[in-house]
């Protein structure tokens, strides 16, 4: 272990505590890196992550891109409402990264007030664009125009994710660097004397 390593130890001692029995759930758009800062923030903190979709396909035994096609979108709404619920209540603290629409249903957003500190990732649309089109598995983009209809989903989704606890700026910066910066305004958040330390 490293010096920096061992100095920081204590303040995500004194993050957890601070953190109790609460969640950290990530939201935001696909391809601002929930998943990915979600994996990195988790070990840092030594929580356990959770990826919302990963739970969903495997309580459905099919993929997402399944679900829509089979059982459509409202359906999977619905059950991504039951499994993040349950999730919350059931296996905090914990980092859980969700879908890009997960946090627009209310019902969901009250959950996590209740039982979270909720962070949204928010990212630019180019940033978004270069992102998911590394990946064809977007149900909501398969459209003519993909970058015309993120567009259209960002404007109606902000105001929505500005309803969270945190913002941070997700760009083309290497990922611990986001998770550096969620670290500082959780440790700030929650009144933690993490900030100043971490490394």
């Amino acid at each position: 272990m490293t010096a920096a390593a061992t100095i920081a130890s204590p303040d995500m001692a004194d993050l957890r505590a601070a953190l109790g029995g609460r969640a950290i759930v990530l939201v935001g758009m696909m391809g601002s890196g929930k998943s990915s800062v979600g994996r990195r923030l988790a070990s840092r903190l030594g929580l356990p992550f959770v990826d919302a979709d990963a739970e969903i396909e495997t309580a459905a035994g099919m993929t997402i891109p399944e679900i829509f096609a089979q059982r459509g979108e409202a359906e999977f709404r619905d059950g991504e409402r039951r499994v993040i619920s349950r999730i919350l209540a059931t296996r905090a603290p914990l980092v859980l990264a969700t879908g890009g629409g997960a946090f627009m249903n209310a019902e969901t957003r009250q959950r996590v007030q209740e039982l979270g500190i909720s962070v949204w990732l928010k990212a630019e649309p180019e940033v978004l664009m270069r992102r998911v089109r590394k990946r064809s598995n977007r149900p909501l983009l398969q459209t003519a125009d993909p970058e015309a209809t993120l567009r259209r989903m960002l404007g109606d989704r902000e105001p929505v994710y500005a309803l969270a606890d945190l913002t941070i700026q997700s760009s083309d910066e290497p990922h611990e660097l986001v998770v550096g910066d969620t670290i500082a305004a959780l440790a700030a958040y929650l009144g933690s004397p993490v900030g100043a330390n971490v490394p």
